[in-house]
C-alpha cells in the first residue's frame, strides 16, 4: 500500500478512535448535563467534538510522532526542517505545527478540501505544506529520496 493509501486508513483509525472517546464522554456528561433528557447530550457534541479533536492529533502527534492510527500504519510525521537538538538533529513537530495541521480535521469533512488544496499545491495535504511537516513511514530518513548520489 502507499503512502496515501496508509494515510486515509490511519484516518478512518483514528475516527474510530475519536468516536470511542466521544462515547465514553457521552456516557459520564450524561449524569452531569441532564439524568432526565438522555438525548439532550447530543446538543453539546458540536461543541465538545472539535476541542477533542484538536487535542487528540495535536497531542499524540507533538509527544509521539503519531496518532493511534498511525501507529497501526507504521507512519508517523516528522518536520520538513530541523530543529538543532542536545543530540543531533530533531525532525519532532512542535506543538505550533501540530495544532495547524489538526485545523483541517474539525468535523472531519474539511480535510478533503485539504487534500484537494494540497494535490493542486504539488504536496498531500495544503496544511503539510503550510506547516512545513510531512508523514513518512517508520524507521524512514526524512530526506532520503532528496539526496543526490
Amino acid at each position: 500500500m502507499d503512502l496515501f493509501g496508509k494515510r486515509v486508513v490511519a484516518y478512518i483509525l483514528d475516527f474510530f478512535v475519536v468516536s470511542a472517546f466521544m462515547w465514553i464522554i457521552s456516557y459520564f456528561a450524561y449524569f452531569f448535563i441532564n439524568y432526565f433528557n438522555m438525548f439532550q447530550i447530543y446538543h453539546y457534541f458540536v461543541f465538545i467534538l472539535p476541542f477533542l479533536i484538536l487535542a487528540y492529533f495535536t497531542i499524540l502527534e507533538k509527544n509521539i510522532g503519531a496518532t493511534v492510527g498511525k501507529r497501526l500504519m507504521f507512519i508517523e510525521v516528522k518536520s520538513a526542517v530541523p530543529r538543532r537538538g542536545r543530540l543531533g538533529r530533531d525532525y519532532s513537530i512542535t506543538y505550533s505545527q501540530a495544532l495547524i495541521r489538526s485545523l483541517s480535521k474539525i468535523y472531519w469533512f474539511p480535510i478533503i478540501i485539504d487534500v484537494i488544496l494540497g494535490r493542486i499545491a504539488g504536496k498531500t495535504r495544503l496544511l503539510d505544506g503550510i506547516t512545513r511537516t510531512t508523514v513518512i513511514e517508520e524507521n524512514t530518513d526524512v530526506f532520503f529520496s532528496r539526496r543526490n548520489y
